[in-house]
């Protein structure tokens, strides 16, 4: 007990002077703050500047006669608001301080700075944009919009970033994350170039179709219903299979589609994969429709389509043809059976109204669209009965325009063409959109494949795909929610580890030591990765350690208010479409509806009475 209260009384006197500085310093920041907040106010209601003596005698003045003995030819409301506002602008600005230097230790540290991450700043992608882009050259002021494209803020207080137009995205958020707000919207608001854009919701479609109007004709490729647009245009789903290698990248869209793993093709598969090529082939030299392959498909029997290849010089695909035809029963029918399910989705006719020649529509051609500023909006359901592996050929078809383009072009498209992959694991399954990649970038076409996690994409593309994919991704994007324990620790590995300095003390007779140790700690462990707040991501670019950006949602921007009444008008006209599209017609066979029963609850209940 003894040595208890001597330690106690040791301490004590140890803090004694620190207490003594302390009072004596909020003291004088009490009497300053007064004294000058007081002279302020009574110099500038016409007292003039006359402060009092700064002295204890006039603080005790103020204390016993209040401020009219200390300013007595000034207004007490001048003095009184004075010291008011003066301590409500030191007390503001003591706040904001702390908040920064809140905000700047809450960054980890180990992360990329600005000045790191100078290339994608405002003057670094200007330059590069200059480099990438004849038409910019000699043009002193630009739109940060030409430049690059917008990724976000670095945190915690800028500047903002781009990516460069030879850049490609891959991006990995979980659902209500952002990905549609902060980045697809963005990206097709702000693009200067050709735009495609797939979903499997209507809403960036929503948002984006007004302004997009804007810029050149919009293209809305919506089979299946998602914003209910009238069917205005058609596709030749054939027009690129005059060749083999089109032919069957086609077929490897049908098949992907229903298809989850790309590196697991069993003999079924690949086997269907080679009859619908030979098939699309047949059909494209012949000249046939698809409702004629359909036909070729429900009848293995029929020569069609191994004539039409010999018609047209090409013997070895009609004869591996004609080889799976007369080949076992069982194994013939199980071949066109497994092909057949991969085009379920041709048997709708309200699909197959959209790939078939309509001389009342106009055609959409590739080739013209990736050379102007139109834009096309790939809508498709996921999930069975979709529409996918015509999405997907479309999507494909559109790109591939684009690499021929820029070939003519010298190598590079300009202006750069945006392709926006939404939900590219269930709408788009390009088969070997991994290996394409870098090629992309190289050709002035920005590919950004939104996904919700590492493995959805394992999942299609398998984890050698989707390895080949993160690795040629030049940008990447980890967004708020991702719950792959594996994956999450292994980006936490990328990002690095920091030395953390940790104090140890030791107490002696000699007194009190204090030492220090180091360790290594990651600068952004797995469970913070995890739990990054929704409207932030972590970037990787190559060439540079990661950073924490802050994105920018289209509806915080300056001009969000006009796309939002727009995108208002849009949605009203959706939901419009829908409804008259889900009441339909009492009489089936109506030119002005749909060949359904009405669906209002009446007609629902009397047809069950019924």
């Amino acid at each position: 007990m003894r040595d208890t209260a001597a330690k106690g009384r040791m301490y004590g006197s140890e803090l004694a002077p620190w207490a003594i500085v302390l009072v004596t310093t909020g003291f004088l920041a009490i009497f300053g703050g007064v004294w000058l907040g007081g002279s302020l106010g009574a110099a500038v209601t016409g007292a003039g500047w006359n402060p009092p003596p700064f002295a204890l005698t006039t603080f005790a003045t103020l204390l016993s006669r209040g401020p009219r003995e200390l300013w007595p030819h000034a207004s007490m409301v001048g003095v009184v608001g004075g010291i008011v506002l003066l301590y409500a602008s030191v007390t503001a600005l003591v706040v904001f301080g702390i908040r920064k230097m809140m905000r700047y230790t809450s960054r980890p540290k180990g992360l990329a700075t600005a000045r790191e991450l100078a290339a994608m700043g405002p003057a670094g992608i200007a330059a590069r944009a200059r480099e990438l882009r004849p038409s910019l050259k000699g043009r002193e002021h630009l739109h940060p919009d030409e430049t690059g494209n917008l990724l976000g803020d670095l945190e915690p207080s800028g500047p903002e970033l781009r990516s460069s137009y030879e850049d490609v995205e891959l991006d990995l958020m979980a659902p209500r994350a952002g990905k549609s707000t902060g980045i697809a919207v963005p990206r097709v608001l702000r693009a200067q170039g050709a735009v495609l854009l797939t979903s499997n919701k209507s809403d960036v479609y929503a948002v984006t179709r007004a302004e997009r109007e804007k810029a050149g004709t919009v293209w809305t490729f919506d089979p299946q219903g998602i914003a209910h647009a009238p069917r205005e245009m058609w596709w030749d789903i054939l027009s690129d299979c005059h060749t083999i290698e089109g032919a069957r990248r086609l077929a490897g869209h049908f098949v992907a589609s229903v298809n989850d793993d790309q590196s697991k093709k069993d003999f079924w598969i690949s086997a269907a994969q080679n009859t619908l090529t030979a098939l699309f082939l047949a059909a494209a030299k012949g000249k046939a429709s698809v409702l004629d392959l359909l036909a070729w498909l429900a009848d293995p029997a029929d020569r069609t389509p191994v004539d039409l290849l010999r018609d047209v010089d090409m013997v070895a695909m009609a004869e591996q043809l004609q080889g799976t035809v007369r080949g076992a029963v069982e194994t013939r029918d199980g071949i066109y059976e497994t092909a057949r399910q991969c085009v379920a989705c041709l048997l709708d006719p309200e699909i197959v109204a959209w790939v078939t020649p309509d001389p009342r529509l106009p055609q959409f051609k590739p080739d013209a669209h990736v050379l102007g500023r139109d834009t096309l909006y790939l809508l498709s359901k996921d999930g069975g009965g979709s529409a996918a592996g015509v999405i997907a050929g479309l999507a494909d078809a559109t790109m591939r325009a684009g690499v021929v383009a820029a070939e003519r072009m010298g190598g590079r498209l300009d202006p750069p063409m945006t392709a926006v992959l939404d939900e590219a694991a269930n709408v788009c399954r390009i088969s070997d959109l991994p290996d394409l990649y870098s090629h992309f970038g190289s050709r002035g076409i920005n590919v950004v494949t939104l996904l919700q996690s590492y493995r959805q994409g394992s999942r299609v593309w398998g984890e050698a795909g989707m390895d080949a994919m993160w690795s040629a991704a030049t940008i990447k994007l980890l967004g708020a929610g991702l719950d792959d324990a594996d994956f999450v620790e292994k980006v936490s590995k990328l990002v690095g580890n920091q030395d953390v300095r940790t104090a140890s003390y030791s107490k002696g007779k000699e007194g009190t030591s204090r030492s220090y140790s180091y360790r290594l700690d990651p600068v952004l462990p797995a469970d913070r990765i995890r739990a990054l707040p929704k409207g932030t991501a972590l970037l990787l670019a190559t060439g540079v350690r990661p950073a924490l950006i802050r994105l920018r949602p289209w509806y915080k921007e300056p001009n969000a208010g006009l796309i939002s009444a727009a995108a208002k008008v849009e949605v009203a006209a959706i939901t419009e479409r829908a409804t008259r599209a889900w009441t339909g017609p009492a009489v089936p066979g109506n030119a002005d509806g749909p060949d359904r029963w009405q669906r209002d609850p009446v007609a629902l209940r009397k047809k069950s009475d019924a």
